[in-house]
C-alpha cells in the first residue's frame, strides 16, 4: 500500500513515443529534464529535509539535504569550490573518477544543440554493494547546456517507455534502475570559482532485493554519501591539488595516489560482484553455502596487459572467497576502525605471507591457514588522505617472524597498501570500508594489485510515511519493553536499532596444479575471519540493555543499585577498607562511583559443579575483558585466568569461602579477544545479600593494562 501511495504522490505523465531518430524529440525530453532538475536544485519539487550532522558552517562541506516522501531516493548538496565552471563540468561528467560504484559508462551517441550544448545517450553499469543482490544499470539521456545568467547545467534522466526516446541495451545480468531528473548546476562566482548545486534522484527498484536489504536501496542518506557528497568532495580535492595546497608524503604525486585508491576500490568491487563478462565463474561448494568461491583464469585479471605473463609460467588465475552477513548493534565506523588497528585479531600471518609470495615469480606451497596465525606486529605508515579526511591511504608493514627453517618465507617483512574510508562515526549513512592489497618493497606505480577487504553498510530503516513510523514505534516498544516507546527520530538514531550488512572478499592467485588446495585454504580462512569479526563485533557493540536481560544490570535500575551496595558493604566487612569513597550512602552515588572506578570490578556466580560465569562488571571491567554487558554472561572465570592465576585461585578458594576474602598477587589474565592483560594485584571477596547469605564472588583487578 505504501508503494502505491508514493506513486500517487509522484505521478509520471505518459508521453507519446518520440521518434528515436528525431533530434527534436530528444531535445524536448532534454528541455523537460532541465526544467524538472532546476525545480529540484533550487526549488521545492522534492520535499527536502536537512541531513542530520551536516549543519552549515565554516568547516562544513556545504548544505546537504535528503528527500522525504518521494518516489525513489534523492539527495541535494550546495557548495563553493575554487575551480572555474568549465573545469567543474569536465570533472563531474567523468563519473568513474569520483563515483566508486560506477563500473563503466558508455556514451553511445552525441547530438550537438544550441548554446554549444550536447545531448548524450549513455549506458552506465554500477557495482552491487554486497554479494546478496544483483547490480544496477542505467540507460539515460544527459543534457549539457548554458543558462542566460552564465550558469552551466548538466542534467540527466532515464529513458523509459513513459519518457519516450530510443531503447537502451538489454540489462542482461543487471537490474535496470531509473534515474529521475538529476544533475549539476554550476554558477560562476565574481571573484573566481563556482557555486555548485548537485541533485541525485534515483529509483533502485528496491522491491527486487531481499527484504532485509531494502533499507540499502531506500536510504537517501546512503545515496547522499556515495554520490552527492562524494562528487563535491572530489571536486574540492582536485581544487586543492591544483592550487598546491596538498602536500603528500614521499615523492608521489596526488594524481598517482588517487589512481591507487581507485584501483583498490575497483578491484574490491570486481571481486564482490564477480561479473561473468570479466571472466569470473562459480566454483563448486563443499556443501555449505556460507562462503562463495569464484575463479578467474584470465592472466590480465591480475597481471595486467603491461606485464609479461612468461615471468609467471605456472600462473593459473585468481580465486576469490567472499561472504556477506548481517550485524546487529555495531556502528560500521567503529568495527572498521578496530579491524584496521588490530589486524592480528583476525588476520592469519601465514595467509598474508602466501599473498605476499604471490608477487614473486615462484610462490611457495600453500600454507594451512593456521587459526590465529603468528603474532605479528604491524606498523602503519601514512601515505595520503583526502581533504575532508573521509578516506586515507597507508602502507602497512607486517614484521616478519621465522620459527623454523621451513618458515624462511615468513622471516621477511611484508607490505600492504591499504585504503580506509567511512570511519567518522558522525557521518550519517556512510559506508565504512577497509580494502588492502599486498605490494612489494619497490611499490611501483604500475604494480599489480589484488585487493581484499571488508565493507560495512548501515541498514537505515526507511521512515517515510505514517505506516513506517508506526512500524518503528512498535519495533522500539518490543525492543526495550513496555513503557519505553520513543519518538521515531530517536529510534532511528539509537544504536539499539542499528543493523548493518558486512561484506568480506579475499582474493588469492593460484598455480594451476594447486587450485583446489588454494580454494580449500581460502574457504577455511574466510570462515575463520568471519568468526573473528563476529567476536570483535560482539565485544565492541555498545553496552546496552538487551531484551533477554531485562533491566537487572542497567545502571540506575533498582537491581543494579542494590548489587552495588552489596558489593561495597561486603568489601568493607571483610577487608576493613573502602572500595569507593562517597559522601552519601545512597544507592545512586555508590553505583556511579563503582561504575566509573578506574580498577576493573566484576562479579561471578559460584555454583556447585558449574564453572563460575561473570554476571556483572563495571566499565573498566568491560574494557579489560573487551566485552559488553550482554556478552559478559557467556564468559567463564577460568577462561580469563592464565595457568598460574588458576592455580593461585584454586589454592586460595577455601580461604575466600572461610575468611570471606583473599589478596591475589600480580599476574596476567586474558581478555575475550585473547589479548594478555597485566594487573598489579587483585582482591577476591564474598558478596553478601541483605540476609547475609552468599550471593556471588567479586574481584577487583588493580592497575590493569594491556601487555
Amino acid at each position: 500500500m505504501n508503494g502505491q501511495h508514493q506513486q500517487q504522490q509522484n505521478p509520471t505523465p505518459q508521453q507519446p513515443q518520440r521518434d528515436a531518430n528525431n533530434p527534436a524529440g530528444l531535445l524536448a525530453i532534454a528541455e523537460e529534464t532541465l526544467a524538472e532538475f532546476l525545480s529540484k536544485a533550487t526549488g521545492t519539487a522534492v520535499d527536502w529535509v536537512q541531513m542530520i550532522g551536516m549543519k552549515p558552517g565554516p568547516d562544513s562541506i556545504g548544505i546537504v539535504a535528503v528527500s522525504r516522501n518521494c518516489s525513489g531516493v534523492a539527495a541535494r548538496v550546495c557548495g563553493l569550490v575554487s575551480l572555474e565552471p568549465t573545469k567543474v563540468a569536465e570533472i563531474l561528467k567523468d563519473r568513474p573518477s569520483w563515483y566508486r560504484d560506477c563500473r563503466c559508462i558508455d556514451v553511445l551517441s552525441v547530438i550537438p544543440t544550441a548554446n554549444a550544448g550536447t545531448i548524450e545517450l549513455i549506458y552506465m553499469q554500477t557495482y552491487a554493494p554486497t554479494t546478496l543482490a544483483a547490480a544496477r544499470d542505467f540507460w539515460t539521456l544527459r543534457y549539457t547546456t548554458s543558462l542566460e545568467d552564465g550558469s552551466l547545467v548538466i542534467c540527466e534522466r532515464s529513458l523509459t517507455s513513459s519518457t519516450g526516446g530510443p531503447t537502451g541495451p538489454p540489462p542482461s545480468s543487471f537490474v535496470r534502475a531509473e534515474m529521475l531528473p538529476s544533475g549539476f548546476l554550476i554558477r560562476p562566482c565574481e571573484g573566481g570559482g563556482s557555486i555548485i548545486h548537485i541533485v541525485d534522484h534515483i529509483d533502485l527498484d528496491a522491491w527486487s532485493v531481499p527484504e532485509v536489504l531494502r533499507p540499502l536501496y531506500e536510504s537517501s542518506k546512503i545515496l547522499a554519501q556515495k554520490m552527492t557528497i562524494a562528487a563535491l568532495h572530489h571536486i574540492r580535492q582536485i581544487a586543492q591539488e591544483t592550487s598546491g595546497e596538498i602536500q603528500c608524503g614521499g615523492s608521489r604525486q596526488p594524481a598517482v595516489l588517487r589512481t591507487f585508491s581507485q584501483r583498490l576500490c575497483r578491484g574490491f568491487n570486481d571481486a564482490v560482484n564477480g561479473f561473468a563478462d570479466d571472466g569470473w565463474s562459480l566454483m563448486g561448494s563443499d556443501g555449505v553455502e556460507d562462503v562463495t568461491i569464484v575463479i578467474n583464469s584470465s592472466p590480465n585479471k591480475f597481471l595486467g596487459s603491461q606485464h609479461n605473463t612468461s615471468i609467471f609460467p605456472t600462473f593459473g588465475g585468481v580465486l576469490c572467497a567472499k561472504a556477506s552477513m548481517l550485524l546487529q548493534n555495531v556502528p560500521p565506523a567503529l568495527l572498521v576502525r578496530f579491524l584496521r588497528e588490530h589486524r592480528s585479531e583476525w588476520a592469519d600471518y601465514g595467509v598474508d605471507a602466501y599473498s605476499a609470495a604471490c608477487l614473486k615469480a615462484s610462490p611457495y606451497a600453500v600454507p594451512c591457514a593456521r587459526p590465529g596465525g603468528f603474532p605479528g606486529s604491524q606498523v602503519i605508515l601514512p601515505l595520503a588522505h583526502t581533504v575532508e579526511h573521509e578516506e586515507f591511504m597507508e602502507v602497512v608493514r607486517l614484521e616478519g617472524h621465522a620459527f623454523s627453517p621451513e618458515d624462511v618465507a615468513l622471516a621477511r617483512d611484508m607490505y600492504i597498501l591499504q585504503l580506509c574510508s567511512g570511519i567518522d562515526e558522525n557521518a550519517v549513512g556512510a559506508c565504512a570500508q577497509l580494502v588492502f592489497a599486498p605490494i612489494d618493497e619497490s611499490f611501483a606505480d604500475e604494480a599489480p594489485l589484488l585487493p581484499s577487504g571488508f565493507r560495512v553498510i548501515p541498514l537505515d530503516p526507511k521512515s517515510d510515511g505514517p505506516a513506517a513510523t508506526r512500524t518503528l514505534d512498535l519495533a522500539s516498544t518490543l525492543e526495550v519493553g513496555p513503557g519505553s516507546t520513543r519518538p521515531t527520530s530517536e529510534a532511528n538514531t539509537n544504536s539499539d536499532n542499528l543493523r548493518s550488512v558486512l561484506t568480506i572478499a579475499f582474493q588469492f592467485t593460484f598455480e594451476n596444479h594447486l587450485r583446489d588446495n588454494v580454494a580449500a585454504m581460502a574457504r577455511q580462512y574466510v570462515r575463520s575471519v568471519v568468526g573473528s569479526v563476529q567476536r570483535v563485533a560482539m565485544a565492541i557493540a555498545p553496552s546496552r540493555l538487551s531484551s533477554q536481560m531485562g533491566s537487572k544490570l542497567l545502571p540506575h535500575s533498582p537491581e543494579a543499585l542494590t548489587l552495588a551496595q552489596w558489593i561495597c558493604r561486603s568489601y568493607r566487612i571483610y577487608t576493613g577498607g573502602e572500595l569507593v569513597h562517597v559522601d552519601s550512602q545512597s544507592g545512586d552515588a555508590v553505583l556511579k562511583q563503582l561504575w566509573n572506578h578506574s580498577d576493573a570490578i566484576m562479579c561471578c556466580s559460584v555454583k556447585t559443579n558449574a564453572s563460575p560465569l561473570f554476571t556483572f562488571a563495571n566499565q573498566a571491567g568491560l574494557d579489560m575483558l573487551e566485552t559488553t554487558l550482554v556478552a559478559l554472561q557467556d564468559i567463564m572465570l577460568d577462561k580469563i585466568l592464565d595457568e598460574a592465576g588458576r592455580k593461585i585461585l584454586c589454592s586460595e578458594f577455601s580461604k575466600i569461602m572461610q575468611q570471606g576474602f583473599a589478596y591475589l598477587p600480580a599476574g596476567i589474565c586474558i581478555s575475550s579477544m585473547g589479548r594478555p592483560v597485566s594487573y598489579e594485584r587483585a582482591v577476591a571477596w564474598k558478596v553478601l545479600n541483605d540476609d547475609d547469605s552468599h550471593h556471588c564472588l567479586a574481584f577487583v583487578f588493580v592497575n590493569w593494562s594491556f601487555v
